[in-house]
């Protein structure tokens, strides 16, 4: 049956944002995406001011502001704020004013923490219905990468973060064991993000992009795949050892567990303490819950700092593990308090969440995109 287009046009866009720090090519390596054939139908918003310039790409004028590239692809600069230029641009798409697209690309400045793009997809009323957050994609500079990280905190973050990360300028560096080194560090820092070489011809589309919930290949949802928790017990059972003067030393990657289910408003609370205490240290945290209401049905979770996406609800089990499975990328948060405070929850051994479950816990929890 084919899909009707006023439902193709409704159906939230998939947008993934592409970080780096100052001078790690990443519009070296938009120009190099724009001209492949996956990109055709693909919307890049991007800085006013870019390390290297698009124009040689721009073939029309679509309208006074957005530009339509040889290979198909729309480009557009932020207007006044990102919140305007994405309602814009979907708005735009509906009206048909102008061409289809299925794909968001926003380029983040240089010295952008990518937590506030983040904060814009997950937290606005109609643009989370719009849009959906796919893949966080940090360049590093192979070359400068590791003074970079040493020297700049929001470095560590953007790589700490993303989906996937990819090493520009190979070919310049002259010590093997450099990169190795700088591969090293990285796979500590974020374990389950997939480490592409630009000039190896890597950075594809379809390696970057498809790193949402939910499998393109297949069209259903892989939540081992988004959750890569496998990474992170690989990475705990290496005993990785960081030197205390680097800011990555700060980061920490881990997926916990539980067996039992949590009810919702427990688990509400678990999400409210941790905000209390550590909002601006949850860099990031995605999972699937067991929920004491309806264990059979999971419920997707996605976070980043003190706000969260829409949680969602599965059918069943898609990978037959049961449990409730949460990644967290924070900073200065150890692994085990963490786990106490679920294990709190999961057990009942402290508290009784739905006896201490306020209405100012509710309605903090439904501002933040928690279950309800």
């Amino acid at each position: 049956m084919e899909q009707d287009p006023q439902s193709a046009r409704q159906a939230p866009v998939p947008l993934s944002v592409l970080t780096g720090f100052l001078g790690s090519g990443k519009t070296t390596l938009l120009n190099a995406l724009l001209q492949h054939g996956d990109m055709a139908d693909t919307a890049v918003i991007v800085n006013e001011f870019g390390e290297v310039g698009l124009d040689h790409l721009l073939v029309e004028t679509a309208d006074e502001d957005i530009m339509e590239m040889s290979s198909g692809c729309l480009c557009c600069t932020i207007r006044g704020d990102l919140i305007n230029t994405l309602d814009d641009l979907i708005q735009r798409r509906d009206a048909g004013t102008v061409k289809a697209f299925d794909r968001v690309v926003i380029e983040t400045t240089g010295l952008a923490d990518p937590a506030p793009v983040l904060h814009t997809i997950m937290n606005h009323p109609y643009l989370v219905q719009r849009y959906r957050l796919e893949s966080v994609i940090a360049l590093i500079d192979a070359v400068n990468g590791a003074s970079t990280l040493d020297a700049h905190a929001e470095a560590v973050k953007q790589a700490a973060v993303a989906d996937r990360l990819v090493l520009s300028k190979t070919d310049l560096v002259t010590v093997p064991e450099d990169l190795a080194g700088l591969r090293a560090r990285l796979n500590a820092l974020n374990p389950a993000a997939p480490i592409l070489v630009a000039r190896d011809g890597e950075a594809v589309p379809a390696r970057l992009f498809d790193a949402g919930l939910y499998d393109v290949a297949t069209k259903s949802v892989d939540v081992g795949r988004w959750l890569g928790e496998e990474a992170y017990r690989d990475h705990e059972h290496g005993h990785h050892h960081h030197d205390v003067n680097r800011h990555d030393s700060h980061i920490s990657a881990y997926c916990v567990t539980a067996d039992d289910a949590i009810s919702m408003n427990g688990f509400n609370l678990f999400i409210e303490l941790l905000q209390s205490y550590h909002g601006a240290n949850l860099l990031r945290v995605k999972g699937i819950v067991k929920l004491e209401e309806h264990p059979e049905k999971p419920v997707v979770i996605h976070g980043v700092q003190h706000i969260w996406h829409p949680p969602v609800e599965l059918d069943a089990w898609p990978d037959g593990d049961a449990r409730t499975r949460l990644v967290f990328i924070t900073r200065d948060i150890p692994k085990a308090e963490i786990e106490g405070l679920l294990k709190a929850f999961t057990e009942q051994l402290s508290l009784d969440a739905a006896a201490f479950q306020s209405d100012d816990t509710l309605s903090v929890s439904r501002n933040s995109g928690l279950l309800d």
